[in-house]
């Protein structure tokens, strides 16, 4: 089944090899699936030659954009500067890396007409390391904690969605953006295909375990206020706990005539209660170190040239 028209953004990080294959089996999928469409490949400030094989690629292909961004800002805000920069009906993201086989689009296509506003390319198998697996099922869980949806499970690199719903997200100006929580924004029609996943070409993800946990720590502490809920409930329990061990203190002062045992005693409950409150401030610095952002209008991203 064709759809109307397709823009396709492709985040673009150290990818020199990769661009040229993964725009000439994207064109043979959407000449089968598009009416029109575009391809807008945003390059996330990479190290190696990637702006100038996109400028190659646009000059060759009419129906490639490219975006340079002024510095490295990260995926999700390159994918923000290429959806807000898109013109067709719908939109498909997809990684430079060509893991995400082109060929699969089809399906997703196919699903979004049964009356859905966006659809996941969920993996069959993720053909990732096993940290870099565990690392993307800690995202998949803060997403489900976030989103309050059970598909966050099955979220992916390759979706397509309804342009229109750029509309709940057109004022974000936040520094750590995340499509998935802005998509929920819009929609609760979403649905997931299974995919294939083929193993890195080329080079190596860009992903660490410490930089997806940061993300997730990210996604947590910028779209949700579980964090802030936990602080509470930690403080509430810890005031229980110590109304608890005032009473044995008294109590064992009252019935035996001899207070509690000094020092050991005295150090636990402190580095208790001193490293509940750390932790409690620590997750209260967080959101105000968020506020500190929003205040100074740090931008989401800035686009350096365009082609």
């Amino acid at each position: 089944m064709q759809t109307d028209s397709i823009s396709v953004v492709i985040p673009v990080y150290n990818s020199q090899q990769t661009l040229k294959p993964l725009v000439l089996k994207l064109k043979e999928v959407l000449e089968k699936t598009a009416r029109e469409f575009e391809i807008i490949m945003v390059n996330d400030a990479s190290e190696d030659n990637s702006w100038s094989v996109i400028k190659d690629i646009s000059r060759s292909h009419q129906f490639v954009r490219g975006l340079n961004m002024m510095r490295n800002y990260g995926q999700h805000n390159a994918l923000l500067a290429g959806i807000r920069q898109a013109k067709y009906e719908y939109i498909v993201t997809i990684d430079d890396d060509l893991q995400h086989p082109p060929e699969e689009i089809a399906k997703l296509s196919k699903k979004i007409k049964e009356g859905y506003d966006v659809v996941y390319g969920s993996p069959q198998k993720e053909q990732h390391g096993f940290f870099r697996n565990f690392a993307s099922q800690f995202i998949k869980l803060a997403l489900k904690t976030v989103m309050k949806v059970e598909i966050a499970q099955e979220v992916s690199a390759l979706r397509i969605f309804k342009t229109d719903l750029r509309k709940a997200f057109e004022n974000y100006s936040g520094s750590y953006p995340n499509i998935d929580v802005f998509l929920m924004w819009g929609t609760k029609k979403i649905a997931a295909v299974k995919v294939k996943h083929e193993e890195r070409k080329d080079g190596t993800s860009n992903y660490t375990f410490s930089k997806l946990f940061i993300h997730a720590i990210n996604l947590t502490t910028g779209f949700s206020v579980l964090p802030l809920r936990i602080a509470s409930f930690l403080g509430f329990m810890f005031t229980i706990f110590g109304f608890i061990v005032l009473l044995y203190v008294v109590g064992r002062f009252l019935l035996q005539g001899s207070p509690v045992a000094g020092f050991p005693f005295l150090a636990s409950i402190i580095a208790l209660f001193s490293g509940a409150q750390l932790f409690s401030l620590g997750i209260i610095g967080e959101y105000l170190a968020r506020m500190h952002y929003r205040l100074m209008e740090r931008p989401t991203y800035t686009i350096k040239d365009s082609i």
